[in-house]
């Protein structure tokens, strides 16, 4: 992509803006018009991104300032700014950040198969967005894995070839399972979904075999079975964090979901969804709020894979087949 629109503008110059204005008035009826649009304003978004990221460094280098210079006085301290502000146009006009490229392919109609992801995230965790979009994708851990977990982070052989075949491998444990606690069993297979890509992704132990970890429950102290280790990701403080974590490892589907419930009721921290399995709901958003996953929006996917009219098929398929 040629990313130098923004090489001979100005950030005092208003004219800027009319000209996106205006760019974006012919885009309606011209696609190459619209393409051009399209460009400008992914690097005018980009300028802006730069121009906070530069005054937020300055920013967090206050501290280190000596007041009394006169280097660090409001006048110097104003040109700064909009040196900044200028400089922000030129590294966006370059493409420094690549910023720009990303949304153009996010947004253009013509990019066909492109993923739209952050930089932070794996593609293991970009699978749940696309679960709850309706959309189906292969996961694969992205970047920087040491080659020592590579074996760990691959698809076990014995996962599921469909949704359609993950549904019904779960429903009848699942619906065994689910009466304990008086849920719906379509709860936990939506929750379990979006957990492992329909069955396709779930961690695989050492050897490479399937851990059977629906619900990706971690292996702590207490935890006396196998355990898996996966690169995951977790958020901080709003911010997304790339861990090495030990996960519980199982013989079974079935030892998974029962262990799922166990687990649950075990966990004092989970008693407040437990008293709301009736209305799924508001149980998937207390058990987001007891912190079982630190995705903030973790109930709101589970909820959109409830609501997609593929899944609701294939469990009255399922009923009607007398499979319970």
């Amino acid at each position: 992509m040629n990313t130098n629109q923004l090489d001979k503008q100005n950030f005092f110059d208003l004219g800027n803006l009319d000209s996106l204005r205006q760019d974006a008035l012919k885009s309606a009826s011209d696609q190459k018009a619209s393409n051009e649009a399209l460009k400008k304003a992914a690097q005018q978004f980009e300028s802006i991104f730069t121009q906070m990221l530069l005054k937020s460094m300055r920013k967090a280098n206050e501290v280190l300032e000596d007041k009394d210079s006169p280097f660090n006085s409001s006048s110097v301290k104003f040109f700064e700014e909009m040196h900044d502000q200028q400089l922000s146009i030129e590294l966006a006009g370059k493409g420094s950040l690549g910023l720009a490229d990303l949304i153009v392919q996010q947004l253009s109609p013509n990019s066909e198969g492109y993923t739209p992801a952050s930089v932070l995230r794996t593609n293991a965790e970009l699978q749940s967005d696309k679960i709850a979009n309706g959309k189906a994708a292969s996961i694969g851990v992205s970047g920087a894995v040491d080659k020592s977990d590579k074996a760990q982070q691959e698809t076990p052989q014995d996962s599921f070839d469909d949704p359609a075949s993950f549904v019904a491998a779960m429903w009848d444990h699942a619906k065994e399972a689910a009466e304990k606690i008086g849920l719906n069993p379509a709860v936990m297979i939506a929750q379990a979904a979006l957990e492992t890509g329909w069955g396709k992704h779930v961690i695989a132990k050492q050897d490479g075999s399937s851990s059977f970890n629906l619900f990706n429950i971690k292996s702590d102290k207490s935890w006396q079975g196998e355990s898996a280790r996966k690169l995951t990701l977790e958020f901080e403080q709003g911010l997304p964090v790339q861990k090495q974590a030990n996960f519980r490892a199982y013989d079974s589907v079935k030892e998974s979901i029962n262990d799922y419930i166990e687990f649950l009721q075990n966990n004092p921290r989970y008693d407040e969804a437990l008293k709301k399995v009736k209305q799924p709901a508001q149980y998937l958003d207390a058990l987001q709020q007891a912190g079982y996953a630190t995705d903030p929006n973790y109930a709101q996917k589970i909820k959109s894979v409830l609501q997609r009219g593929e899944f609701k098929q294939m469990l009255t398929s399922l009923i009607r087949q007398g499979v319970n």
